[in-house]
């Protein structure tokens, strides 16, 4: 498909999306988040994607919305319409998407692009990304699902904090709170990002799958019925050929090659 907000690149397995508005740090026109959708349905659907690497062009992650779109007065004012129509379908794909999703974030992650990155199942961050939630500079409320990502990453006080003074906190402080995965050096992070969002595709991509719905159903479960999940994905699993091919590796003492079957 062609796109010219984003741009997608295909490698083994391995599909890298980038936000491509660097002139305005990757903020989200009406144009780039109908691109998203459909590109987050399109990566869902190709069974020859394993795992998605997302990252922005130039210096910036997203700093969020863009707020001088001129498509954004198409909703009169309805800023909850434009969440319904846009951005929250994009929040659900990446969260059911049925593969791994590795965050690079690269430099400013704001609104709803530190929204992206709190969505995406692993994020790792360059030493010079910081994490805002700006909507209450503006007089919003945190969207793209951070009210609930926050409260379950960092804890209530601070994820009030965060959203009620919206202060602006480095990659090292992000990392030290549990918002993402790990920070590197500049230079350092696609060469990172990429190894690990590589190693997921090339991993067991079923496995994977059932851990990412697990997780995602935990919040909602009471330990019993998790644990009947659990008992469930298991029981699947163990009659995978990813999984006879990761017992065989293992007494082999070779790395495995899993198939995703």
């Amino acid at each position: 498909m062609s796109y010219t907000a984003i741009t997608v690149a295909h490698d083994q397995g391995l599909a890298t999306l980038t936000l491509n508005a660097p002139d305005k740090l990757n903020a989200v026109s009406r144009k780039m988040i109908a691109e998203l959708k459909e590109c987050w349905e399109a990566l869902a659907a190709d069974g020859s994607v394993r795992a998605v690497l997302l990252t922005g062009a130039g210096r910036g992650f997203c700093a969020g919305a863009d707020l001088s779109d001129p498509d954004r007065g198409k909703e009169g004012g309805d800023s909850g319409s434009a969440l319904e129509t846009f951005f929250n379908p994009v929040i659900r794909l990446m969260r059911s998407m049925p593969k791994p999703i590795v965050a690079a974030v690269n430099g400013p992650a704001a609104g709803v692009g530190m929204s992206f990155a709190l969505a995406a199942d692993i994020a790792i961050a360059a030493k010079s990304a910081s994490f805002l939630q700006a909507f209450a500079r503006i007089g919003l409320l945190p969207d793209g699902g951070s009210t609930w990502f926050l409260p379950r990453l960092v804890g209530e006080q601070r994820a009030r904090a965060l959203a009620m003074l919206a202060p602006k906190i480095s990659a090292e402080q992000a990392k030290e709170w549990g918002l993402i995965w790990d920070v590197v050096e500049d230079g350092e992070l696609m060469k990172t990002a990429t190894e690990v969002a590589r190693g997921l595709a090339d991993g067991p991509t079923l496995s994977l799958a059932r851990i990412k719905e697990a997780m995602n159903r935990a919040s909602g479960n009471p330990l019993s019925q998790q644990l009947d999940l659990e008992r469930d994905f298991q029981r699947e699993l163990g009659r995978s050929e990813d999984f006879k091919e990761g017992v065989l590796a293992f007494l082999a003492k070779r790395k495995p090659a899993f198939k995703g079957k």
